[in-house]
């Protein structure tokens, strides 16, 4: 029996989601698992949680523009402020689950494509062009991933997931379940890696 897949959902516009998104795979197969991705709308959270963006909040929000370059640097993770943040990632979210119902793997990749160029490059890939672009440079075909997000099953897929992961109790990102257990952000990851060597405690 293979055990169940770690289940990582994360937002775009998250910095710890980013980070993440650049460990999480390897450190699951360091213990054999698989990881399930699924972005979702923290915005949508929010409306449910009564939470708000980091910047907008008094002194958390000053604080975590220090802490984002120390935890990028700490986990050797390139990082760039973006000059705009943060963002809508309802363009990327529907670029993801369109690639993802053809291509779940490399769906995957797309996803560190996207918060590469918003972290790295500084790509505000809120709109869908800016996401379109980086769906082309990524390899795939401009007209079909422009015509995938705005397509209806698409918007519709998209909905449905984010409604699924804020039943699974996802309020942040990232917000990463091991068999029923969840770990929210990106300084959970060393408790993840000895919950997954453990079975837990």
């Amino acid at each position: 029996m293979m055990p169940d897949p770690v289940e990582f959902y994360f937002d775009f516009s998250s910095p710890y989601g980013y980070i993440a998104s650049e460990k999480i795979d390897a450190l699951a197969a360091k213990h054999g698992r698989e990881v399930t991705w699924r972005p979702f709308l923290l915005g949508v959270a929010f409306k449910t949680t009564g939470g708000a963006p980091l910047p907008t909040i008094p002194l958390k929000g000053n604080y975590h523009l220090r802490d984002m370059i120390r935890t990028a640097k700490y986990h050797g993770v390139p990082y760039r402020r973006p000059t705009v943040f943060p963002i809508s990632s309802v363009s990327p979210c529907r670029a993801f689950y369109w690639l993802d119902a053809k291509e779940p793997r490399r769906a995957k990749d797309l996803a560190r494509a996207l918060y590469r160029a918003y972290f790295v490059d500084d790509v505000d890939i809120s709109g869908a062009d800016n996401t379109v672009a980086v769906c082309a440079k990524f390899g795939l075909k401009a007209d079909e991933v422009r015509a995938g997000i705005g397509d209806q099953a698409i918007k519709d897929r998209t909905r449905n997931e984010v409604d699924k992961a804020i039943a699974r109790g996802a309020f942040g990102s990232p917000y990463i379940v091991v068999d029923g257990e969840p770990f929210w952000g990106s300084d959970r990851l060393d408790q993840i890696d000895k919950w997954l060597a453990t079975g837990g405690w």
